[in-house]
């Protein structure tokens, strides 16, 4: 954990840079490789991610440094395609639905402002993009953080052993609504 945390040294940003793309390849290995064993080690120690043509990123920088990120993506199929048959059957009707996956903060931003920033640049974004419904696989680790964020369970939980995910949703006007990010 960092002594004291200046927000105002931090940048949230897309990210569009192969440095900022590195980075975002170490940070998804430690976080979905050696924190949350979700896939194999590989000696590399980075992790490119499936869908990774398809993301955007929002990061968070202090100085060069990310220090937290999200992505979402617009196109389908989704990774909850893949978990949830007939996944639109439990989600409210919708035009324009995103996925959000990948939310990750350093160890030593944690409890920190990080993921408030992160989720209102990303809650910006979604907006902006005409997004009307967002879907996103929660870590059963981090379920309170999702409930208090105003994401809905709609179905049971994903994955294996040591890497459990609660599919979850939000509407268009729960994006509207998330006061706590204002």
């Amino acid at each position: 954990m960092i002594s004291k945390f200046d927000r105002t040294r931090c940048e949230v940003k897309v990210a569009d840079s192969e440095e900022e793309f590195e980075q975002i390849f170490v940070l998804n290995y430690r976080t979905f490789v050696e924190e949350i064993p979700q896939h194999e080690p590989n000696a590399l120690k980075k992790l490119k991610d499936k869908f990774h043509e398809d993301n955007t990123y929002l990061v968070c920088k202090d100085g060069s440094d990310i220090v937290g990120m999200v992505s979402c993506c617009g196109k389908r199929p989704f990774s909850l395609d893949a978990k949830v048959e007939q996944l639109d059957s439990y989600l409210p009707p919708h035009t324009r639905a995103f996925e959000i996956r990948l939310l990750s903060v350093t160890d030593a931003y944690r409890r920190t402002s990080v993921i408030a920033l992160l989720m209102r640049a990303l809650f910006k974004h979604l907006l902006d993009n005409h997004a009307d419904l967002v879907v996103i696989s929660g870590t059963t680790r981090q379920l309170p953080m999702y409930r208090k964020m105003g994401f809905k369970p709609f179905y049971q939980l994903v994955g294996k052993p040591g890497a459990y995910y609660q599919p979850m949703f939000l509407t268009a006007d729960d994006l509207r609504e998330a006061r706590w990010l204002k």
